[in-house]
């Protein structure tokens, strides 16, 4: 049997003789986020706030990120998103959930955590802790770290793919 024929998707009509590899990666991309989501969703529920999307919580983890106020053109760029409406949605959710608060700088909108989202970002922490990284066995952080970088990579590959189907 061919790589093609052994190969799991979720869509046997986009195989490509020349990589069935990367209809692979695409599905296990597909789970992978669909479990990471779910994950990240729960694990802020068990933080103590059950009603926010991943699009929520990934917000906030970032606002939170390295202490510094955010514009939403950085959270979008950060975070990969294109449409800012989704993440100024967001950030509108968080602020009245408590969790984020804007300041007007000029004509820009910066946004850090509150307090009480310090707190649910450190609560989160501790679940995570708690239920995830106890289960990862130390010996595969440095094919974590290899599989993080191969992400990022891939990441730019369906970036520029993108442009180019833009232009078709």
């Amino acid at each position: 049997m061919t790589t093609s024929q052994n190969a799991i998707v979720s869509s046997s009509h986009l195989v490509s003789p020349r990589s069935a590899e990367m209809s692979e990666l695409e599905f296990g991309l597909i789970v992978s986020w669909n479990a990471f989501s779910r994950w990240a969703v729960r694990c802020m529920a068990a933080a103590g706030v059950p009603d926010l999307t991943i699009t929520d919580v990934l917000v906030l983890h970032h606002i939170n990120h390295r202490a510094r106020n955010k514009k939403l053109a950085d959270v979008c760029f950060v975070l990969n998103y294109e449409d800012t409406h989704v993440v100024n949605y967001s950030l509108k959710k968080l602020v009245s959930a408590g969790l984020a608060q804007g300041e007007k700088v000029g004509k820009e909108v910066l946004y850090s955590p509150t307090a009480k989202g310090e707190e649910v970002v450190a609560k989160y922490r501790e679940v995570r802790e708690q239920c995830l990284i106890d289960s990862v066995d130390g010996e595969m952080n440095p094919h974590i770290g290899e599989l993080a970088r191969f992400l990022r990579l891939m990441s730019g590959l369906y970036d520029q793919a993108a442009r180019a189907a833009s232009s078709l």
